[in-house]
């Protein structure tokens, strides 16, 4: 049963005790009930949050994200173009661990209906890339989660082992993860601070002049240092934007430029399907399973004449390696010092793979970063997207770990064009 507005105005009280609540609402977050939420009014002017986990997952999520938010000292957040939640005070409900911040003015857009343009997807683009530029140190201090490249890649081969040995999943998908993943080149990056898999709707939006800007970032609970593709694998349930979001995040970043960027986070937004699938069997749920067997169908369908690297070319390295094995010219003549000039631009950067699902036929002025959607029509069992509104409407809960899964894997291939 929820808890009254009431009862959690007086967990403020006991969080702040020189405090005084002269004002108290429900706040509706679409996080299927997993946290109790409520809006007060301090007789000090400010409005705080008060949230209070249902359940040990729950739990477990907002301790993170506490954490995460004690990391951002102030010398941190001052790097940051955008607000973060301010952390004031902890308190126990029912045993259960409640914490109060900050109250964040502001509104969300869901990832399907991201506009392209100037605006809220340049404005997102740019402020993963701000996160990402934000010192390991913040992250490492801290003692949060780190992973080098080669950790990553580790993960993802012991994830599709677990789900091979299932047997469920389509041989042809499989192929396509495993041919991906045994890609050296798709694994060259450079691990930077992540938010751990945010979204579109992670990000708070305010009309500045008339122009949507990126004004704060509620989800921080996945703060780690790993992979920067991961925060950018819901781009593939927003292909009107897509284009907007990458170029924007590329002109603002720090770190060197990463041809494989949007292939990894291709393959993380699809390997949303294999997580659910996992998930569904470690809880011994079949009616899980059957939904994440038919996501992977319809996938395998989708990408059937899709290869995730075969419009990459060769990279840098590649290269140089194809021009130590050609052989040089016998010198005649001419003794004077020459020097064979080298312009990596001349050899271009590996192109991103095509459009999902796309046909070998297909007319060249299609998009090819563009992902194609699957048809969800068949799934009775997906989840509702969250609303969109202000933070009081939106939160920055997902819903419980099953339903978090399976409404990632449909935010990123349900969208329509």
């Amino acid at each position: 049963m929820a808890r009254s507005p009431l009862t959690l105005a007086a967990s403020v009280t006991s969080a702040l005790p020189q405090a005084g609540v002269v004002g108290v609402r429900a706040l509706t977050e679409g996080a299927a009930g997993r946290f109790d939420t409520a809006v007060a009014d301090l007789d000090d002017g400010r409005r705080v949050v008060i949230r209070v986990p249902n359940d040990a997952t729950a739990e477990r999520e907002l301790v993170a994200q506490s954490r995460a938010l004690r990391a951002l000292t102030p010398g941190v957040r001052a790097l940051l173009p955008f607000r973060a939640p301010e952390p004031l005070g902890e308190a126990t409900v029912d045993g259960m661990r409640a914490s109060v911040v900050d109250l964040m003015d502001g509104y969300r857009v869901d990832a399907a209906e991201l506009p392209p343009g100037r605006g809220a997807a340049t404005g997102i683009g740019a402020a993963i890339a701000a996160l990402h530029a934000l010192p390991t140190s913040v992250v490492r201090v801290e003692g949060l989660p780190v992973q080098t490249s080669d950790q990553v890649r580790a993960e993802i081969s012991r994830l599709l082992d677990r789900v091979a040995a299932l047997h469920r999943i389509p041989v042809p998908l499989l192929r396509r993860w495993s041919h991906a993943t045994a890609a050296d080149r798709l694994w060259r990056f450079e691990a930077t601070v992540v938010g751990g898999g945010i979204g579109a709707e992670s990000f708070l939006i305010a009309d500045v002049a008339g122009v949507p800007r990126v004004v704060g970032l509620f989800d921080w609970h996945g703060l780690a240092v790993g992979d920067p593709a991961v925060d950018l694998r819901w781009l593939a349930s927003a292909p009107a934007a897509a284009d907007d979001v990458f170029d924007a995040y590329a002109a603002a970043g720090v770190h060197a430029p990463d041809a494989a960027l949007r292939t990894r986070a291709r393959l993380y937004a699809e390997l949303e399907f294999a997580r659910w699938l996992v998930h569904g069997d470690d809880e011994q749920r079949d009616d899980i399973v059957d939904d994440a067997v038919a996501l992977l169908e319809a996938l395998s369908e989708s990408v059937r004449d899709d290869d995730l690297l075969e419009d990459e070319g060769p990279d840098v390295d590649d290269a140089l390696s194809l021009l130590e094995r050609m052989p040089q010219p016998r010198a005649e003549v001419d003794t004077s010092m020459q020097t064979d000039a080298f312009d990596p631009a001349d050899l271009g950067e590996y192109a991103d793979t095509g459009r999902l699902g796309e046909t070998r036929d297909v007319e060249p002025s299609i998009d090819p970063d563009a992902t194609a959607p699957i048809d969800m029509s068949s799934w009775s069992g997906a989840p509702r997207s969250a609303e969109r509104g202000s933070w009081d409407d939106a939160g920055d809960e997902h819903a419980d770990e099953a339903t978090r899964a399976s409404d990632a894997a449909l935010r990123r291939w349900a969208a329509s064009e």
